[in-house]
């Protein structure tokens, strides 16, 4: 399970959502509202030590967002 997946999983208190969600689905259209999406962002940054700005988050839409984002942020601080 990936990173984001896991996080959705601690988020909603359930696996069935995050297993249910393909990776390119959109977050919000998918019932996450936007505080959870909120807490999604600071889980990750506490996770990860990716900081996600509110630009940042307005392109974060699916999975595969949040997962390209962190990879990539992770990779340009030398860290994964």
């Amino acid at each position: 399970m990936s990173t984001i997946r896991e996080l959705l999983v601690e988020l909603t208190g359930t696996a069935e959502y995050a297993d249910a969600i393909g990776d390119d689905v959109d977050l919000a259209a998918s019932g996450i509202d936007s505080g959870d999406l909120v807490r999604l962002v600071l889980l990750v940054e506490q996770r990860t030590g990716v900081e996600i700005t509110a630009e940042d988050m307005e392109k974060l839409h699916t999975i595969a967002d949040y997962e390209r984002f962190v990879e990539e942020r992770s990779v340009a601080a030398g860290g994964a």
